[in-house]
């Protein structure tokens, strides 16, 4: 299948689950998820691999067993080319406000933290890192992820990356309002564009935090 944008209905479906996340509204409009996303989103990770790799996109249903929320499905539809959790990932969205792109660490176990704080800490890869991300805001991108609220323990409160050494978890987003280029072709580009705007945190990302060796908990 040859992308052509998101169908029609994208966003209406999602606007409508927001508004009735139940297994009645699902089964109610699952064509339309199928048709309108899921396969739209398909074709658009097919179309990025052979620059990127190979993606995969995201199941439905949210894991609902450690939370209290427990509507049972995402309010969105993601697709990921990930080197491996928490390794460097590009990534896509769609959903109520829109498409969204991201590209960074969007989780990392405790080893993988321990090797991000100590790549930040160090002054050339630390340094490296912020020219990525200062390049990145001046192309209008979100710097996000999970923050302590104090210098993590052992570093110096008063290193000059120390807002950086506070992350969990770093990725940057930028968001596009539902609009008529998420419904054409042009949407394949604009994705494009933005990963590779992204592609050198990723990178990063992937040199220095890499693949977890103990796994998630």
């Amino acid at each position: 299948m040859e992308f052509t944008g998101f169908g029609e209905y994208a966003i209406d479906f999602y606007d409508g689950l927001v508004v009735d996340n139940s297994k009645a509204y699902w089964e109610d409009n699952k064509h339309l998820y199928h048709a309108d996303v899921r396969a739209p989103m398909e074709a658009l990770l097919a179309a990025l691999e052979p620059e990127f790799g190979k993606g995969k996109v995201f199941r439905p249903y949210r894991d609902v067993r450690f939370s209290k929320d427990k509507t049972p499905y995402k309010d969105h539809c993601g697709g990921v080319v990930e080197l491996g959790r928490g390794g460097g990932a590009h990534y896509v969205q769609i959903g109520p406000e829109g498409l969204l792109v991201a590209g960074g660490s969007f989780a990392m176990a405790p080893d993988q933290v321990a090797r991000y704080r100590e790549s930040v800490a160090d002054d050339l890869r630390g340094r490296a890192l912020e020219k990525v991300l200062a390049r990145l805001a001046r192309q209008g991108w979100e710097l996000r992820g999970d923050k302590l609220k104090r210098a993590p323990r052992g570093l110096d409160p008063g290193h000059p990356r120390v807002e950086l050494l506070k992350h969990k978890r770093i990725y940057v987003s930028k968001v596009w309002p539902p609009d008529d280029v998420l419904h054409e072709p042009g949407c394949l580009d604009r994705v494009r564009t933005a990963w590779r705007q992204v592609t050198p945190l990723v990178d990063w990302c992937a040199d220095h935090v890499g693949l977890s060796e103990v796994g998630f908990r």
